[in-house]
């Protein structure tokens, strides 16, 4: 923000002091006081802002800062899913598709099969808007299952963060790589490697575990009330799969259109192309899923024979229920966006590059402490890439050290997610967590997917530097 007033500056320790102290008195709000995470998420962050020293005037656009740009990023993406779950789920869609999934895998297995789908769709697309997609599915598998929800929803998000953490077309790791000059389609194919493997080590082996500790129903956020029982039709198998793939392939669209323009020398011209960037519009994420909506209604609805005013009502319930969602992520936003432009992960960033460690060692750590300092994983990793650009660039690595550098930081950028990252508490609202109960498993899970991705990108380095 180039518009922030300071009534003063603190140093690197002063700033630690405060954001570590702002993290506690969150926690007692919540958890000792039994204060709504909005209101404590935003009172945390303006008694944040003015002990950092941002002075009163600056204080509300310093809150907006990561507000705005979180609901923004939020908002058309939670809505529009939400709308394609409700369809779903009231026509009886997401309970077929469940049935179908547990007669081909068996119910103990239930699990494993609803994580790997979301492997694979985890590929193209973001990791809120994926799990948002999903989140019918799984509330209609946990339900046929029984037992522990969490242990059934658990593998699925670490599945969509697996694949959005390390590998492109997702912003982080190509950001990154494109800040370090690293081979993009080699750190695509590395990145998928490590993705499955952390995905298999921690959402598959670690996860249930994690989620059998707490005893959890199913939400019903996505549940519809009396008004929309006639709403149901039962469609078929391959209907409800083609409404989940329509807005998979919109989005590869997208990206293969993307990938194609980076490699050709007229990069600029192909993109503005009327026909690409039409169909580059076609897969932005929003644009594919309110395609996929629109889809859903004909198909689900006047398709079926049901009248408009009924899917207007369908539609528009889906609404409700996820304003808490929205507004506790944009407020989970806030809180980040207000550590960040007080210059708390900057400061520890920059004194922890000046340590002389190892350079992936440093990577990886440099992103883990701006994860944990400031929330986002994906400023995290473009911070370390900026801080590491120039000892890469005055070293002799081989292309794949390289990689494996970029693999580091996107280990540590998914660190030990926590109350100041918006994820958080996306995740804990979707799954009918409390903030202890998040704290307890997401941000475990997401701690143990930082510490086997560094171990895999060392070992990686190691073998790099060995062949030279």
């Amino acid at each position: 923000m180039d518009d922030l007033v300071l009534n003063w500056e603190l140093d690197t320790a002063g700033l630690l002091i405060v954001a570590v102290s702002a993290v506690a008195v969150l926690l007692i709000l919540i958890m000792a006081f039994k204060v709504h995470a909005f209101l404590a998420l935003m009172i945390t962050s303006i008694g944040t802002a003015l002990a950092a020293g941002i002075a009163p005037a600056s204080v509300l656009p310093a809150l907006t800062f990561g507000f705005n740009s979180t609901l923004g990023n939020v908002m058309l993406l939670v809505a529009l899913g939400a709308m394609l779950g409700r369809m779903i789920e009231t026509s009886g869609g997401a309970q077929v598709l469940a049935d179908k999934m547990i007669d081909l895998v068996g119910e103990k297995r239930a699990g494993f099969g609803l994580s790997l789908a979301s492997l694979l769709m985890g590929f193209p697309i973001f990791f809120d808007a994926g799990l948002v997609v999903m989140m019918p599915i799984i509330y209609a598998v946990a339900r046929r299952v029984g037992g522990s929800f969490l242990s059934i929803a658990l593998p699925s998000a670490v599945a969509f963060s697996a694949m959005h953490i390390f590998a492109p077309p997702h912003p982080g790791p190509v950001a990154a790589s494109g800040i370090v000059g690293a081979d993009i389609g080699l750190v695509m194919l590395v990145g998928l490697v490590f993705a499955v493997i952390i995905w298999y080590l921690v959402g598959v082996l670690l996860a249930p575990r994690l989620g059998m500790r707490f005893d959890i129903p199913v939400p019903d956020i996505l549940e519809g009330d009396k008004d929309e029982m006639g709403f149901s039709s039962s469609p078929r198998v391959p209907t409800i799969v083609g409404l989940l793939l329509l807005p998979l392939i919109l989005i590869l669209l997208n990206t293969g259109l993307n990938t194609i323009g980076s490699t050709r020398p007229d990069k600029d011209a192909f993109l503005a192309d009327g026909v690409v960037s039409t169909l580059r519009l076609l897969g932005e994420t929003p644009i594919a899923l309110l395609i996929t909506v629109i889809v859903s209604m004909f198909v689900l609805g006047w398709g079926a024979g049901k009248k408009g005013t009924l899917i207007e009502k369908v539609a528009d319930s889906a609404l409700g229920p996820i304003c808490s969602v929205v507004l506790v992520t944009g407020a989970g936003g806030m809180f980040g966006g207000v550590l960040r432009v007080t210059g708390i992960g900057d400061a520890v960033a920059d004194s922890l590059n000046n340590v002389g460690l190892p350079v992936i060692v440093a990577a990886y750590l440099i992103a883990q402490i701006v994860r944990l300092a400031q929330g986002s994983a994906t400023v995290a990793l473009t911070t370390a890439a900026s801080l590491m650009a120039g000892v890469i660039a005055a070293s002799d690595f081989s292309p794949l050290q390289v990689v494996a550098i970029v693999m580091a930081m996107s280990a540590g950028s998914v660190g030990f997610s926590h109350v100041n990252d918006s994820g958080f508490w996306l995740v804990s609202r979707f799954f009918g967590m409390d903030m202890k109960q998040t704290l307890a498993t997401w941000t475990l899970i997401q701690g143990a997917m930082a510490i086997v991705g560094f171990i895999l990108s060392y070992i990686l380095y190691g073998i790099a530097s060995a062949i030279g």
